[in-house]
């Protein structure tokens, strides 16, 4: 207890009890005549969490540490107004012949008890759990609760307060119409719950909401259909699109503000047969960028990927699916690359990350601002260094091998599925395969895999036909850390928490450069480069599982046999 006091660190856990209560029980002796507060400071404990479970049991109350919203059952909330709710940090938990369960921050908070003593009418049983697992614990039982959207099916759409858009979700008051409270939640849920996408999808009787979480797509909730023109209506506002336009694909960007981050929402909608169908990707600009080290990149390709970025000229391409980092690792080596004797210049659309340093041009294709516009702009900038967000056509790849041959480094994404495809790709825009052999210096292929719950995962033994699909023998995994997915309250039962690299990085040795030249196929290319040691994703993937990091399963379904 060095850094904090006892009560500080009870209250920067948010007991929920107020200072003088807190300092009116450390005062109170126990059972064996000893003051509480002295026996609890004899103690040391390394979180809040600890030391309110430990003063809990000191006054022989019940703690508890994760809530299990799964097992409350809505109707206990029927009568309970969200509000009263959250003001008095409180929630029923369950209800049997002899008494009510209820859980509370606070157990010294009579009035709030003998309202719920009443509203039940058995005797109350107070469990104390923190105020962050409490708030959570309210706001996922009240959406899941259909007393959450209560009175919702009697509001006509023009009711609805479609007001400018929202610049902080926390400014949303009470008196707030219930679609933008809607809508607020689940923004607010989704950046809690780290949710790269939002999709609203319209269907014949019914409409759902979906979070893409670590990559996997997860229901969330299930609006009444009625509500659906409401919520769409409300979405396009906020992102400055035409609402009565229904026919057309449009595009929209929300700049929310929520909890001190900058969030900024990307909107996209399309017509179905069933109404317009709404995607929101995600990107919390506060996000600091990361370095190359503490993306997932094995120490031999880190090794590979500074020679290359040590280069004073010559393209670095990183390739693979929408969402498998590129734009991630194209930052991190920018990071890398930004210094004050360097001019780096990028071309995106859009700009997801701004670093100070660095010029930063956003591509917009309504005033003809296209990547081949701006890199021929650029190329009279006196840059060191050029990023292009994406070589998509042939007069981008153009620019920027002229760029690679007149002296400057280049690096991109291209859409490939390995690190050997990127070649014959450049090859079917149009490109000379001389000058593609010349000015590549390497590829970076890369995929995401979801990373193993520290909390829940367990030892597993794989059985043979999971070390056939991953080309191992039992001898190969003995005495390897090989761990399965689980579930728990800290990764909301899904059993992974966050993600990592998967990669394969072909270096363009005088080998690869003479089959490029040759117009040999993919194929032949990759051959040459494992023969030469380049490891794939799926050997990778393998040595990830044997470290511990992720599933069987995840490296098998992101990889294939080579």
């Amino acid at each position: 207890m060095a850094v904090h006091s006892l009560e500080s660190l009870l209250l920067k856990g948010r007991t929920g009890l107020s200072d003088r209560q807190l300092q009116s029980i450390l005062k109170t002796p126990d059972k064996d005549g000893h003051l509480i507060g002295e026996r609890l400071r004899e103690r040391s404990f390394n979180t809040p969490e600890e030391a309110l479970a430990e003063l809990c049991n000191t006054l022989d109350v019940d703690f508890m540490k994760d809530v299990p919203v799964n097992d409350i059952p809505v109707d206990l909330i029927r009568d309970i107004p969200i509000n009263y709710a959250k003001k008095h940090e409180i929630l029923p938990f369950k209800v049997d012949q002899q008494k009510a369960v209820v859980l509370t921050t606070n157990p010294l908070r009579s009035k709030a008890l003998d309202d719920l003593r009443v509203l039940f009418g058995k005797p109350v049983h107070p469990v104390v759990t923190t105020s962050s697992k409490m708030a959570d614990a309210i706001n996922r039982l009240y959406e899941k609760s259909t007393s959450a959207l209560e009175g919702l099916d009697q509001i006509e759409e023009e009711e609805y307060d479609l007001d400018d858009p929202v610049i902080d979700l926390l400014e949303t008051g009470d008196d707030d119409a219930p679609v933008i409270k809607l809508v607020n939640t689940l923004l607010f849920r989704a950046v809690k719950e780290k949710a790269s996408d939002i999709h609203f999808e319209p269907f014949e009787k019914d409409m759902t909401v979906r979070f893409r979480i670590d990559g996997v797509l997860f229901d969330i909730f299930s609006p009444p259909k009625k509500l659906q023109n409401a919520i769409t209506s409300r979405i396009k506002v906020m992102a400055n699109m035409n609402i009565a336009e229904k026919r057309l694909p449009q595009d929209g960007r929300i700049p929310l503000k929520l909890a001190g981050k900058d969030i900024d929402v990307r909107v996209n909608s399309v017509p179905t047969a069933f109404g317009e169908r709404i995607v929101m990707r995600l990107q919390d600009r506060s996000n600091v960028v990361l370095e190359l080290e503490q993306l997932g990149f094995s120490e031999r390709s880190l090794k590979m990927i500074g020679e290359i970025l040590g280069k004073s000229y010559g393209i670095l391409l990183v390739t693979g699916p929408t969402g498998s980092g590129k734009s991630t690792t194209l930052y991190a080596s920018l990071q890398r690359l930004n210094s004050i004797d360097r001019n780096i210049i990028t071309v995106e659309h859009p700009v997801e990350q701004r670093i100070h340093g660095i010029g930063q041009i956003q591509v917009n294709h309504k005033i003809g601002l296209t990547f081949a516009s701006a890199l021929r702009a650029i190329l009279r900038q006196d840059p060191n260094i050029i990023m292009i967000g994406e070589i998509r056509d042939l007069e981008t790849a153009e620019i920027a091998i002229n760029a690679s041959l007149t002296g400057h480094l280049v690096l991109s994404t291209i859409h490939t599925n390995d690190s050997s495809g990127a070649f014959p790709r450049l090859i079917d825009m149009g490109c000379e395969p001389f000058l593609i052999a010349t000015s590549l210096l390497g590829v970076v292929a890369q995929r995401l895999v979801r990373l193993l719950c520290p909390h829940c995962k367990e030892p597993h033994t794989p059985s043979d036909i999971e070390l056939t699909s991953m080309g191992l023998t039992r001898a190969d995994v003995e005495g390897k850390s090989v761990f399965k997915p689980v579930g728990c309250s800290e990764c909301n039962q899904k059993g992974y928490i966050g993600r990592t690299i998967i990669q394969e990085l072909l270096m363009v040795t005088d080998e690869v450069r003479s089959l490029v030249m040759q117009r040999q196929d993919s194929g032949q290319i990759r051959k040459k480069a494992i023969a030469q040691g380049m490891v794939t994703f799926r050997e990778h993937g393998i040595q990830k599982v044997l470290s511990g990091l992720t599933s069987i399963e995840e490296v098998l379904t992101n990889t294939q046999m080579d």
